[in-house]
């Protein structure tokens, strides 16, 4: 499986420290975390998606780093950043040792299989 994503040739020299520069710090921020823990959920306020993936960790035990960039009525702007660099467009996002694995059902159906204890 190969994303599409625009070609750094075909932006105009002129945009792309634009472009380059849109959301780092909040790229930054995520990418020392998925460096730093076993487990990361990226999520905001007022999604019960989030608080459904931090449950099914907390039922089994597994420590995480949790993340929170605003609710519904503001941060999508920053979210933005996260999801063109994933590619993923819900939230949350659950990495686990640096594999993204999806959102919240996702992460349910690797604990149920016992997947999940088995990446590398």
């Amino acid at each position: 499986m190969q994303r599409s994503i625009l070609d750094e040739a075909q932006i105009h020299p002129a945009a792309r420290a634009k472009v380059a520069a849109h959301g780092a710090d909040i790229l930054k921020e995520v990418q020392d975390a998925v460096a730093a823990n076993a487990i990361v959920v990226v999520g905001m306020r007022q999604n019960p998606f989030p608080k459904k993936a931090r449950k099914l960790l907390d039922q089994a035990g597994l420590a995480y780093k949790y993340l929170e960039y605003g609710s519904y009525f503001g941060g999508w702007r920053r979210r933005l950043a996260l999801k063109m660099w994933t590619g993923w467009p819900t939230l949350p996002m659950v990495f686990v040792k640096g594999v993204l694995i999806g959102g919240s059902d996702d992460l349910e159906r690797l604990l149920k299989s016992g997947e999940l204890g088995a990446l590398p």
